[in-house]
C-alpha cells in the first residue's frame, strides 16, 4: 500500500529520506525499466533487452541477475555500478498530474508527489545518511534538486518511449532473441520473451532511415542497444563470483599490470 500526496514545502518541511540501495528498497530485482534518457549511461554495464507489454508494445529493461530477486550489482557497500538505473533512483517520489487554474483556464500539469508510506522515508530516523528534502529555511535541498532531475527524465522517457520503438519497429530493427548462458557444464540459464535491436539490421538501413532515425536521436540508442549484449559477459563474471562466495572458494585474483 501507499500513501501519495503532492510534495508541500510547509507539510513537509522537515522530511528527510534514507539513501542507498539495498533489498528493503526494493532494489533486489534482476531487471528493471529503462527510460530512453538514461540508455547511453545504462549500456556502459548493463546488457538492455526489449520486452513487449500486455498490449504489445516495446520497452527496454537492463538485464541485473539471472535467479528471480537477484540483483548482481547489488551488494554489501550497495549497487556497483557506474548507472544507477532512474527508476530505482527516484526513491519514494513519483511525478503525478494535478488540475491547476491560471486565469480561468483549468490544465492538467505534472507535479513531484512523496509516497509517505515508502521504506526509505521510515528507515530515515534510524540512517545516519538520511538527505532533508527541504533546506532548513525553506528553498529545495541538493537532495530534492537531484529527484526533481531524475522525475524528469522518467516523465520524458514515458513520452518518448513509444515514439522511439515506433521508430525502430518501422525501420524494421527489433529481432526476438533468447539469451542462453552457460556457468558451466551443469548450470545454464536462458532468458526468453527478450527483443534486441539485430545488428544486422541496422547494417542495412537505407539513407533515408538513418537520416530519420539520426535526426531523431533514436539512432544512437539503437546502436548502444545493441552492443549492450556485451555486457552479458560482465553480468556471468558476477554470478560466478557470488556463486563462489557462497560455496565458501576463494575468489579469482586478477592479474597485477606491470
Amino acid at each position: 500500500m501507499s500513501n501519495t500526496v503532492l510534495l508541500d514545502t510547509i507539510a513537509h518541511a522537515d522530511l528527510r529520506v534514507a539513501i542507498g540501495y539495498s533489498a528493503l528498497f526494493g532494489d533486489a530485482v534482476n531487471e528493471c525499466v529503462l527510460f530512453p534518457g538514461e540508455i547511453d549511461e545504462a549500456q556502459r554495464d548493463y546488457p538492455i533487452l526489449l520486452r513487449r507489454d500486455d498490449a504489445g508494445a516495446f520497452y527496454a529493461v537492463a538485464l541485473l541477475g539471472l535467479d528471480r530477486d537477484e540483483n548482481l550489482f547489488l551488494g554489501a557497500v550497495g549497487w556497483q555500478a557506474r548507472h544507477i538505473p532512474v527508476i530505482h533512483q527516484r526513491g519514494p517520489f513519483l511525478i503525478g498530474l494535478v488540475d491547476r487554474t491560471i486565469e480561468g483556464q483549468t490544465r492538467r500539469e505534472p507535479m513531484l508527489h512523496v509516497d509517505l508510506d515508502h521504506p526509505r522515508i521510515a528507515a530515515a530516523s534510524q540512517s545516519p545518511n538520511a538527505q532533508a528534502v527541504f533546506l532548513p529555511h525553506g528553498g529545495s535541498s541538493p537532495y530534492l534538486d537531484h529527484i526533481v532531475r531524475v522525475s524528469q527524465v522518467l516523465h520524458d522517457g514515458h513520452q518518448q518511449r513509444d515514439a522511439m520503438f515506433t521508430a525502430f519497429e518501422q525501420a524494421d530493427l527489433i529481432e526476438p532473441v533468447t539469451l542462453e548462458i552457460a556457468l558451466d557444464a551443469h548450470t545454464r540459464y536462458d532468458v526468453p520473451g527478450c527483443f534486441t535491436i539485430g545488428t544486422g539490421r541496422l547494417a542495412r538501413l537505407d539513407p533515408a532511415t538513418l537520416h530519420t532515425l539520426n535526426r531523431s536521436d533514436y539512432l544512437g540508442h539503437a546502436f548502444q542497444i545493441a552492443s549492450s549484449l556485451g555486457n552479458v559477459a560482465r553480468l556471468i563474471e558476477l554470478k560466478n563470483r557470488k556463486r563462489r562466495a557462497e560455496l565458501g572458494e576463494p575468489q579469482a585474483v586478477a592479474p597485477v599490470p606491470v
